[in-house]
């Protein structure tokens, strides 16, 4: 994917999403290696030269959410389709939503109905999770001529949330309007606005990131919920749901859309863009946009119904030359082009009254068929009181339960019954899509003597290493500090004598900048993997690498805190592999995680009680005396 950098006019970030990589050192044998990787490319052929990247783009290209990105070309349906599952798979494994988890009962509570001449209004609270509580306004049309179509509203960033009324942007008229029009409309509030607030609207940490709990996975989830809720009541078609919103609303109308297929038409506004992503903690996640973005995630609703509204002064002002042409492309594959249009607004950032009409018109045509146009223009409301649209209206916030309880129900609802028994195919992606790693199809290779590089055809890495062919069942050995220190570890030089295929490598280190990068930037882990996810994907290289350079299951050692690399690598491998893994005294807990091998929903999908569960074959080892030459085996856990 191409990416150049652009300067726009941003949403101000209202926090920091927790969780940052650990300390990461250079091996001693860096300079070795910097040398050993020059002669490489300087003795090989030119055509080995093209096809094994001179450095890594790892390393080199941070994306974020100010990068600007291009779509990708896609020739076929079949390749979309594939593509759009593993996106639709990465989406939920950030949102911490993989495998889903438990639907609890919703208990809805209607706190106050307000009726009027041709709509009526109700306050509404869904509990989402157990003790965690959805606040919304219900808005319905007076006239009843059989199910209705039901509308989703999740609101922007604007500071009255699902109560703001401003010529620019208003809920409320778009509620009323959409009920007089003969709608069911829900407007419901992000986390931590108006009567949603037992958690902030920013929050994390190191733990909640190994779970997979950000405020983007919760409003995520949020809306899964309000679908769920929709669906239950007997006025509202269950094949009609469409969703809008504007601005951070937008993001959760195309993510909505993309992972739940009951979403029959979307109009997200004034923020499907390939110039700013988001840059807010409701709209980012560890892992949702590594190596995609916003269009081509909206792409994801084809080919059900869609309106682009898009602005000509804000982030989406390219849309009809850019975005938009690059979702038609999409469609066509469909062959379902007029199922996606654009209405480019001359305003600023917005979801006003030519904005809602545009809105109407889409909605009308797709979901009620024909209508008169004098009954599609945007009229003018008269709003109640805001206290008599809140569930709470003194405090504003429900505070029976604490952020901490709602936490920890997120983690039971991942945790209960039937959760645990999902199959090893589903329990293998769970783990994948939270490491981001990958069994490539192809592997490049340079040789020089025994020095090697491997990339995976296309990527841009890059993986050193000591290479020893043979034949037979093939070895990889992982020490912590490259394969020059692998050299050095006993009865790795036995090994390398014995005839069979062994190969060492230098696994990834973060460099210096990358460091700072991910320091200084809030949501550097939506955009890229953390280091310990890197180092999977090279031993998962390599890997594929010796299964085409010798015969029958390979082995692989991994010695100090490789040993759990090995051992997740060898748990996501579609391949069996024999694995003997140094644990050293680790045993899955979330301080184990976050000390020596930090990945985002790691916990979310399983941890090590899953990674022991998936490999073939693991030994847990400890290294004897060095005089011995040899690797002893400690225990051997259950499969």
């Amino acid at each position: 994917m191409v990416r150049t950098r652009m300067t726009l006019p941003l949403k101000a970030s209202s926090g920091k999403e927790g969780g940052e990589d650990r300390a990461l050192h250079k091996p001693a044998s860096f300079i070795a290696l910097w040398l050993w990787s020059a002669l490489i490319f300087t003795l090989v052929p030119h055509a080995v030269r093209a096809a094994v990247p001179e450095s890594d783009l790892r390393e080199l290209d941070f994306p974020d959410f100010k990068t600007h990105f291009k779509m990708p070309e896609y020739t076929s349906r079949k390749q979309w389709e594939a593509r759009r599952q593993e996106l639709q798979q990465q989406i939920l494994s950030a949102a911490g939503l993989l495998p889903m988890p438990a639907r609890t009962p919703l208990r809805p509570r209607i706190v106050r109905r307000l009726d009027y001449k041709d709509y009526a209004i109700e306050v509404v609270l869904i509990e989402t999770l157990p003790g965690y509580y959805l606040g919304g306004n219900l808005y319905l049309p007076e006239a009843k001529h059989g199910p209705a179509p039901a509308v989703l509203i999740p609101h922007g960033h604007w500071k009255k949330g699902r109560l703001e009324d401003l010529p620019s942007y208003s809920v409320p008229a778009l509620g009323i309007n959409l009920a007089r029009q003969g709608y069911i409309a829900f407007a419901y509030d992000m986390v931590g606005f108006n009567d949603t607030r037992q958690t902030p609207h920013s929050f994390g940490g190191w733990s909640e990131t190994l779970w997979g709990f950000s405020p983007m996975g919760l409003q995520l989830w949020n809306s899964i919920r309000v679908v769920d809720y929709l669906q239950s009541l007997p006025d509202v078609d269950g094949h009609r749901i469409a969703v809008t919103g504007a601005s951070g609303g937008g993001s959760q109308a195309f993510l909505l859309a993309a992972v739940d297929e009951r979403i029959g038409y979307a109009a997200p506004v004034n923020m499907v863009s390939a110039y700013m992503q988001g840059g807010d903690p409701c709209e980012e996640a560890p892992n949702l946009r590594v190596d995609t973005f916003n269009v081509e995630i909206a792409a994801m609703m084809a080919p059900r119904p869609m309106l682009l509204v898009s602005s000509t002064h804000d982030w989406t002002r390219h849309t009809p030359v850019e975005e938009f042409p690059a979702i038609q492309r999409i469609y066509a594959l469909y062959g379902a082009l007029g199922n996606v249009r654009n209405a480019h607004i001359d305003a600023e950032h917005n979801y006003n009254r030519q904005s809602r009409e545009a809105v109407y018109q889409f909605l009308a045509r797709n979901m009620m068929g024909s209508r008169a146009p004098a009954e599609l223009v945007d009229q003018d409301v008269t709003l109640p009181a805001e206290e008599d649209l809140l569930a709470f209206p003194k405090s504003g916030a429900r505070d029976e339960e604490s952020y901490a309880d709602v936490f920890q129900a997120w983690k039971i609802a991942a945790s209960l019954p039937g959760q645990n028994h999902i199959d090893a195919a589903a329990q293998r992606d769970a783990l994948r899509h939270a490491l981001g790693a990958e069994w490539p199809s192809q592997v490049e290779s340079a040789v020089h003597g025994n020095r090697i590089v491997l990339s995976r055809a296309g990527k841009g890495d890059r993986v050193t290493g000591y290479w020893m062919p043979g034949k037979g069942v093939p070895l990889l050995v992982v020490d912590p500090n490259g394969s020059a220190a692998a050299l050095h570890a006993d009865g790795v030089g036995q090994m390398l004598h014995s005839g069979r295929p062994v190969l060492l490598i230098d696994p990834f280190n973060a460099s210096t900048s990358r460091q700072r990068k991910q320091q200084a930037d809030s949501y550097f882990l939506s955009y890229n993997h953390t280091a310990d996810a890197e180092r999977v994907q090279d031993i998962l290289t390599a890997l594929a690498f010796l299964k085409a350079h010798g015969s029958g299951k390979p082995e692989m050692i991994g010695l100090g805190d490789a040993g759990v690399w090995c051992l997740f690598a060898g748990a996501i491998a579609p391949q069996p592999v024999n694995v003997i893994a140094d644990l050293n005294g680790f045993g899955g807990s979330d301080e184990d995680f976050h000390d020596r091998f930090f990945v985002p929903s790691i916990q979310r999908a399983g941890g090590l009680s899953a990674a022991l569960r998936l490999v073939n074959r693991v030994r847990t080892v400890v290294l004897a005396p060095a005089e011995s030459a040899d690797i002893a085996e400690a225990s051997t856990p259950a499969q």
